[in-house]
């Protein structure tokens, strides 16, 4: 009888081991959605500049604000296509839980490095023509993010161009290397057309020939357009010196953009499409859903914002009526 009962505490002794196991492995890993485990998130961010960091901030603020621990692993490809590349397969080699992609080039690169590590892009103009989605209801397998093409966003530049300012040359300079900038010429082209305007392009390799591009434009525009285009945007300080001492307004494809120094820009917040990546991010990370289950999104607002000064010492009489149009901005 001894020996059964002895038998018998064994056997519950490994039962109570083997629920304990369990007990330990869901509040781990599982409980919650997976919520309270420390996660390891690659970003790479293809350039620094005011738009891409402020992506950058709201994607891990929507992780910090759902309070997931998460250590991020922050590269910066300092706008060179090969950076982008090692960056992606050194996220995979240490096999990082996500990848955070910020801009079609480190998007591009994530995507061609991994098909099993779920990567989450932004600031993205043009996520179907550059092979990232198939559409924006049917993301890839690993992949999905948010897009920085509203739209109605460049029509309303455009449109303000044409009208008030009543251009009918428009400078364009942008690096014909980036798919994204090629996309937004395009429009930016097709647009002013339409308006009876004419675009006059440039195009750079690199930041070192922004400031001649901008340059080869005076006397020939009355206007210069600056999309999101990355390498461009780098160097803008040079394009607001030559719009500055020779009178030529110039408008640019995102609200930061324009807050160092263009006339105009309709845009939106890129903190805001960064924290939109951060809520997939967040339901990804704690198996909620898979990318091939969030579909690409827009920026959720919209806006026309003037800037008076840049105006001003760029040439042009601000009209109060603009107000009726956008908002101005007023140095915050």
């Amino acid at each position: 009888m001894r020996r059964k009962l002895k038998g018998l505490s064994i056997a519950l002794a490994g039962m109570l081991l083997l629920a304990g196991c369990g007990s330990k492995e869901s509040s781990g890993g599982t409980k919650n959605g997976g919520a309270d485990k420390k996660f390891t998130v690659g970003i790479s961010q293809f350039a620094p500049h005011p738009s891409l960091d402020a992506a950058t901030e709201g994607f891990k603020k929507a992780l910090e604000d759902k309070g997931l621990e998460v250590k991020f692993d922050e590269q910066n490809a300092q706008a060179d296509m090969n950076n982008t590349q090692t960056i992606a397969k050194n996220f995979v080699g240490d096999k990082v839980d996500l990848i955070f992609a910020n801009a079609t080039p480190s998007a591009t690169a994530a995507l061609n490095a991994t098909k099993d590590i779920p990567i989450i892009f932004t600031s993205v103009t043009d996520p179907v023509g550059a092979g990232l989605v198939e559409a924006f209801d049917k993301p890839g397998k690993n992949v999905t993010g948010t897009t920085d093409n509203h739209p109605d966003a460049t029509k309303k530049t455009i449109n303000f161009i044409t009208e008030e300012v009543k251009a009918k040359n428009i400078g364009v300079i942008y690096n014909s290397g980036e798919q994204n900038s090629e996309v937004q010429v395009k429009e930016v082209e097709k647009l002013a057309e339409g308006k009876g305007a004419k675009l006059v392009k440039v195009s750079v390799a690199n930041t070192s020939e922004v400031k001649q591009a901008a340059e080869s434009l005076v006397g020939r525009v009355d206007a210069i357009y600056i999309p999101t285009d990355n390498t461009v945007v780098t160097a803008l300080d040079s394009v607001i010196s030559v719009a500055n001492s020779k009178k030529i307004p110039l408008f640019v494809g995102e609200l930061d953009s324009m807050k160092k120094g263009a006339v105009a820009a309709s845009g939106f917040n890129y903190y805001d499409i960064g924290y939109q990546a951060g809520l997939m991010a967040v339901d990804i990370l704690t198996g909620k859903k898979k990318p091939s289950e969030i579909n690409v999104e827009l920026p959720s607002s919209l806006k026309l914002v003037i800037n008076k000064a840049a105006a001003e010492a760029q040439g042009l009489t601000v009209k109060e009526e603009w107000s009726k149009l956008g908002e101005f901005y007023d140095g915050k």
